[in-house]
């Protein structure tokens, strides 16, 4: 039973990205699918946040399966079976008792499409960890993030590229870094947890990868179009951090004016209520 006894004051993370990558279907894959409509085909995922040695995909380095249970996408209505669950392979083959070598629990799910739509994440966790699940949200990316974004300086409104075009551009990769956070874990998935540390994000990209854009740092969109698969860096989480910080502090600066203002409207509305007191 001591298992179960909750660490006070203990608060232990792990990093993870989730999203997506969507390439455009051939014109022979478009012949042959069952739906002639769809454009791209694209993968969602949530996946941990280090990305392996020379690998062609974004993040995954880590086997996530050690704590989390079961990853559920919700898409678009108009999917057949909208709601796809994906289990750790490792998990399963622990129930079977069947020995396992199995390095990344499947955590995503593929399908093509030709429109983006909003997709949430469900993250059901393993059940030592007492932990109820929680969702994420993200938008689901298909076409180049220029033809959303406009380039600092551009003289022109960005254009959705042609299916041809967007082809040359490469994968569209759209990825947000994230960390899941465990506050006065039980005993034994505190255990759980400091058996699987998390592979540590580089300080820099070695290979030169490019950098993962986001909406909420567009200054990012430049570095993004380098072609490549995106990497997360320290320096790049770093920066995030920074950023929040300084909207905090602008944050908290506005608070403080308006509660100057309201402090001073106060005195004055008391001050006119004394006078009108004053005249009856």
């Amino acid at each position: 039973m001591a298992d179960r006894v909750r660490v006070r004051g203990v608060t232990i993370h792990r990093p993870i990205i989730y999203g997506n990558t969507a390439i455009v279907l051939t014109p022979a894959e478009r012949e042959t699918s069952h739906y002639p409509d769809h454009t791209h085909r694209w993968t969602v995922a949530i996946r941990s946040a280090a990305s392996a040695p020379d690998s062609d995909g974004v993040g995954g380095a880590d086997d996530l399966g050690y704590f989390i249970k079961r990853v559920t996408f919700k898409l678009h209505d108009t999917y057949p079976n909208p709601t796809r669950s994906t289990v750790s392979i490792r998990r399963i083959l622990h129930w079977l008792n069947v020995p396992t070598d199995i390095d990344k629990p499947p955590f995503e799910v593929s399908e093509t499409g030709w429109g983006e739509f909003e997709i949430q994440i469900r993250v059901t966790f393993v059940p030592e960890s007492g932990e109820k699940a929680i969702s994420l949200y993200h938008h689901l990316k298909l076409h180049p993030w220029s033809a959303t974004f406009p380039l600092p300086n551009a003289t022109a409104e960005p254009e959705i590229p042609s299916p041809e075009n967007a082809a040359k551009l490469g994968p569209v990769h759209s990825w947000q870094y994230d960390e899941i956070v465990f506050s006065d874990p039980f005993q034994n998935f505190l255990t759980l947890l400091t058996a699987h540390p998390p592979t540590p994000l580089p300080k820099t990209s070695l290979s030169k990868k490019p950098v993962p854009f986001h909406a909420s740092n567009p200054a990012s969109l430049e570095a993004s179009l380098k072609s490549g698969v995106p990497e997360f860096t320290s320096a790049m989480e770093k920066e995030e951090a920074d950023r929040l910080e300084e909207a905090k502090g602008k944050i908290i600066k506005e608070q403080e004016k308006w509660r100057s203002i309201l402090t001073e409207k106060e005195k004055e509305l008391e001050r006119l209520q004394k006078i009108l007191a004053s005249k009856e």
